[in-house]
């Protein structure tokens, strides 16, 4: 197995991961040219090692699905979400991704969706079967505290939101939300968004001292801050299967989420939903959520058993087995 990272993403020097082999290319870093120029410069390299299937991701890179098939190799695409929603897009790149939606229909061997409101939407909109495919969780918790105390934080004493800081993911709206919150709890905001300066800019300005921002934190100290946080806010809008929400249901969170119908898929019996984009049901939950917390509690083992159900990463990872398997072996029937 061999993944394509980014230089800028990838650890210098590191070029293989628990046996998986990691090639390291340059790209053009811009809003609209760091995945695409990266993904076209792996496709091209990809090509020539003849590989037995490859898996891209976004719909936006569908378009480069045709090159290796031109060699016989398959190709399948997990388109995430509805991409063109996303308000950091121009009219241009709301068109691009009108066109790559069709183009994730025409182009690969088999196209993923990673739920299935994003399944039903390309069934309803184009009449394209797709495979569901979700993300996975890890349910383990994490040894250790050191990222809490670099911060300065508690077990349990802070609120948790965690996203590219985005206007469609709703940071400002948790931040507002928050501030009418009557609690002695912090609000941690972990993410960053290289393109959107100005919006997190306006985000910091906030005069309540309660509300952090640490910038992006990965691996160990995401999990730890996961596995402490007090409850856990997920307020995007658009997208499938948001990784940070199953994963904050995998380590036991009491989890307030967006009212959205992808929210609602992952999220179940399992957590609580405000009306989406509502600030003061917004505001309502958190009270509560502070004030009563035993009210809540048993939504904790409820999203631990939701994640090991329906997230489990063997469970994902054997589908992705099996449809690669298939792919391969009607290539092989048909003659690559």
């Amino acid at each position: 197995m061999t993944v394509y990272g980014r230089t800028h993403y990838s650890p210098p020097g590191l070029r293989q991961h628990r046996n998986v082999n990691l090639v390291v290319l340059p790209t053009l870093r811009g809003k609209y040219t760091d995945t695409s120029v990266h993904t076209f410069l792996s496709v091209l390299h990809a090509m020539f090692l003849r590989f037995d299937v490859l898996l891209i991701c976004n719909a936006a890179n569908s378009i480069y699905a045709f090159l290796p098939r031109i060699l016989g190799t398959p190709v399948v695409v997990n388109v995430d979400g509805i991409e063109r929603l996303r308000s950091k897009w121009n009219r241009l790149g709301k068109g691009y991704y009108r066109i790559s939606e069709r183009l994730s229909v025409w182009l690969p061997n088999a196209m993923v969706t990673d739920a299935r409101v994003i399944q039903r939407y390309y069934k309803e909109e184009y009449n394209a079967d797709s495979i569901f495919i979700p993300y996975g969780a890890i349910t383990e918790r994490p040894e250790g505290r050191s990222t809490l105390q670099a911060l300065g934080l508690s077990s349990g004493e802070y609120f948790l939101y965690v996203s590219r800081l985005e206007p469609e993911n709703n940071a400002h709206l948790v931040v507002r939300a928050f501030e009418k919150v009557r609690t002695s709890k912090r609000l941690l905001l972990v993410g960053d968004a290289p393109y959107a300066a100005d919006y997190i800019r306006e985000l910091q300005r906030t005069s309540d001292p309660r509300i952090q921002f640490p910038g992006a934190i990965y691996g160990k100290g995401y999990r730890e801050l996961l596995a402490h946080a007090y409850c856990y806010i997920h307020a995007t809008e658009v997208g499938g299967t948001h990784p940070a929400l199953i994963e904050a249901m995998g380590l036991g969170n009491v989890v307030v989420a967006n009212g959205t119908p992808e929210n609602e898929e992952v999220l179940g019996e399992a957590g609580v939903l405000y009306g989406k984009n509502s600030q003061d049901d917004l505001v309502r939950l958190l009270q509560d959520v502070a004030d009563f917390p035993e009210k809540y509690a048993g939504l904790k083992q409820s999203a631990v058993t939701r994640a090991r159900t329906y997230y489990s990463w063997d469970d994902v990872v054997s589908r992705y087995e099996q449809l690669f398997e298939t792919l391969v072996s009607r290539s092989s029937t048909t003659g690559r």
